[in-house]
């Protein structure tokens, strides 16, 4: 019990350390200088002020010095990271166990970003690809797993560009026939990106810590989950473009605790 908690405890400062990192990264801001402040008013925090989770629920979700509320995602992600590592720590009850955790809790950091911005630091892309080389006493074999899977998702990603871009392309040559004029409006060469590079690099650090069979599940339940909220978006909102790496860190999770279950289900 007290090994939980302890790990449970370290899931929560990994979580306010991962705050820091959602905040700060994607603004081009270090992640060690200045310290931690109150991004409204600017003041120092004290160490008080710091305590995840206790800080925010004494505090009230308030500043305490200019009284501006506090998110909530701080609280949140310490929570979410704190029981992620409980979660991947029961199941895989070791040192690769913690490191699979801190990798879940980094790929948790590059979703929220990824909502946020539609896009993703290569830093921490990378840090988590790399550590997951670690999540195994196999290291070679997870770099073979890990470049394997990103191999296929590059290739998957140039093959889905390229029809979509020939798709559009002749969608804009029928438009040109009928008016001509247009062919100064439109670009000559059209390039669709279906899929970011930062996907690719996910699937690195998938292939590397679930092995192929299960990070192809885990590209599948992502697949699922995804589509009826890129329908969504789509219909009511307008937007064509939805990030593909939340899903797909919420697929691999699922893979990751119960894919062996799921295969053995679908008796593969």
């Amino acid at each position: 019990m007290l090994l939980y908690l302890f790990v449970f405890l370290l899931g929560i400062v990994f979580g306010s350390f991962l705050n820091v990192v959602i905040l700060r990264l994607p603004e081009g801001q270090s992640i060690v200088y200045p310290g931690s402040h109150c991004p409204k008013c600017g003041q120092k925090l004290r160490w008080w002020h710091n305590i995840p989770l206790l800080s925010w629920l004494l505090l009230k979700g308030k500043c305490a010095y200019c009284q501006e509320s506090i998110s909530v995602q701080y609280p949140l992600v310490e929570l979410g990271t704190g029981a992620l590592f409980v979660g991947i720590f029961s199941f895989e009850p070791n040192i690769y166990g913690i490191v699979s955790a801190v990798v879940f809790a980094l790929l948790l950091a590059l979703a929220l970003i990824d909502l946020r911005y539609k896009a993703v630091p290569d830093s921490l892309n990378l840090t988590a690809a790399l550590l997951a080389l670690l999540s195994s006493p196999n290291i070679i074999n997870n770099l073979k797993n890990a470049l394997l899977v990103a191999g296929a998702l590059a290739m998957l990603r140039f093959l889905v560009s390229y029809y979509v871009s020939k798709k559009e392309q002749l969608r804009l040559q029928k438009r040109i026939q009928k008016a001509p004029w247009l062919i100064h409006f439109y670009p000559r060469f059209i390039m669709i990106e279906a899929m970011g590079e930062g996907d690719v690099i996910v699937g690195f650090a998938l292939g590397a810590m679930l092995g192929i069979q299960k990070t192809i599940l885990a590209i599948f339940l992502a697949a699922l989950l995804a589509l009826p909220a890129s329908l969504y978006f789509r219909m009511r909102r307008g937007e064509a473009e939805l990030p593909f790496i939340p899903f797909l860190v919420l697929g691999a999770l699922v893979a990751y605790i119960s894919g062996d279950r799921i295969w053995e289900i679908a008796g593969v």
